[in-house]
């Protein structure tokens, strides 16, 4: 199934010169979840050690009425640092940047975040295909893309982007899925790299992000 990115080939810069955080085989993990997301992301994140040396940007659809409480929730479930997202943040090994309720998130070429209030994207703010997509833009080979429970199809056209710029992506399988939607958008796009148990999605970023250490 082809899904056009919302970014053209013009948009999508050589990034060469784009910061890196570490020795690591990537910089940025890019994670997007929806209905059953707070359940998956605690489980993720309580897997992944402290000396992780990428940094983690989270899309959670949330409800734009309320403060979110995930930040908060999140931190005392893994040994990472986890914030919700300021704009002008700079991003650091082994932190979480959550998204806030209502504002689109964004990577940078510079290593650093933006907030958009911009229009809704498949009705959502913040959109897991604009996390995508900018991360793809910035961080190109060295981005993983994972698509966590939900519903809808948000992100189906991020993962595109993260391909094309030969970046990862990984899928939480169907069966330890709350709601598959999301994953089964991605996956259908023909672009998903790995189609994983939640229990096993963390090994594999560690393994995929940390062997360039220890190699």
């Amino acid at each position: 199934m082809a899904v056009k990115s919302r970014f053209s080939d013009s948009e999508l810069p050589d990034i060469s010169g784009a910061t890196r955080l570490s020795g690591g085989a990537f910089d940025v993990v890019a994670v997007a979840a929806s209905a059953g997301g707070l359940n998956a992301l605690s489980e993720l994140l309580s897997a992944v050690p402290a000396d992780f040396p990428a940094c983690i940007v989270v899309v959670q659809h949330l409800d734009p009425r309320h403060r979110s409480l995930m930040a908060d929730i999140l931190s005392r479930r893994t040994p990472l640092n986890v914030k919700q997202a300021d704009d002008g943040d700079r991003l650091t090994r082994g932190t979480v940047y959550i998204a806030p309720p209502n504002r689109h998130l964004l990577v940078n070429r510079d290593g650093t975040l933006s907030l958009s209030q911009s229009e809704l994207v498949h009705f959502v703010r913040p959109s897991a295909d604009l996390l995508f997509e900018s991360v793809a833009a910035s961080h190109k080979d060295r981005a993983i893309a994972v698509v966590l429970s939900g519903t809808g199809s948000d992100g189906a056209m991020g993962v595109q982007a993260i391909k094309k710029m030969e970046g990862t992506v990984i899928a939480q399988d169907e069966r330890s899925s709350e709601f598959f939607g999301m994953p089964s958008a991605a996956i259908h796009t023909g672009n998903v790299d790995f189609v994983l148990p939640l229990s096993e999605i963390a090994p594999a970023l560690v393994t995929l992000v940390m062997k360039a250490e220890v190699e």
